[in-house]
């Protein structure tokens, strides 16, 4: 095998949101290189179907159920993992949410906080303790994923857009206070066609593509796994801090 082959064999993973979409993708590449995978989402139905993905694989699977907007859920989770696979060596914080609202100032508070907890909140608990541990022991790779929403944002996703800003200020500065046993990156995807896509008006948004995303089109899920896979590996040793920006070329 070439130093340069991308292995992940024995590799204790941990992906939130991971049961579909860009999480899903993750899983499944995780598992292809060798990792042992916990997926977790909301819904302990849709990890169990994508832990059975993964076992077909030949890899150890730990579907959980966790609303990351919650620290007592997170901590559960946390306990958990460590009891099934005895460590974590590469987190994946994916869990995302981004509800759609009329004017800005019909967004009840429920929902803001709601926005702000899952893409946020839960981010940082899973950051700061899972880290923690990974100091604790023999280190780690910790990869967020935010959105280009963050740089660009929008009038239809102003908490989304703000908390994901967060996120990326929160990687850099994760990397600054766990280095040098921890590393924490960011993947910052721009539009990517998962299952969520499958709500937009797809003409309008080829048109867009067209005229404003280099590539004219949107990302394929598993177009995703390969930057992952780099940023939890040895080859990106000396890679903390950065945010990776993955969007075709939007303008």
């Amino acid at each position: 095998m070439s130093k340069h082959t991308i292995d992940m064999s024995g590799k204790k993973v941990v992906i939130t949101g991971g049961s579909r979409g860009l999480g899903r993708e993750m899983a499944l590449g995780f598992a292809a290189a060798g990792a042992d995978v916990c997926i977790t989402s909301r819904k302990i139905e849709s990890c169990e179907e994508t832990a059975k993905e993964i076992e077909a694989l030949g890899r150890d699977a730990f579907p959980y159920a966790c609303h990351v907007g919650h620290w007592d859920q997170c901590d559960a989770l946390i306990d958990a993992v460590y009891e099934k696979f005895g460590r974590v060596d590469v987190l994946i914080n994916n869990a995302g949410m981004s509800p759609l609202y009329g004017s800005p100032n019909e967004i009840p508070e429920a929902l803001y906080d709601k926005v702000l907890d899952v893409n946020l909140k839960g981010t940082f608990r899973l950051c700061a303790e899972i880290g923690q541990r990974m100091i604790d022991g023999n280190g780690g790779s910790i990869i967020n994923v935010s959105s280009t929403a963050a740089i660009r944002p929008r009038k239809d996703v102003i908490t989304y857009a703000a908390a994901k800003a967060g996120v990326n200020a929160m990687t850099e500065a994760f990397a600054d206070a766990y280095g040098p046993k921890v590393r924490v990156n960011c993947i910052m995807p721009g539009p990517f066609l998962t299952d969520i896509s499958k709500a937009w008006d797809m003409d309008a948004f080829n048109k867009r593509a067209a005229e404003s995303i280099a590539m004219q089109r949107g990302g394929a899920p598993d177009e995703i796994v390969g930057a992952a896979l780099y940023l939890a590996s040895d080859h990106a040793g000396f890679t903390t801090g950065a945010i990776l920006k993955i969007d075709g070329g939007s303008k």
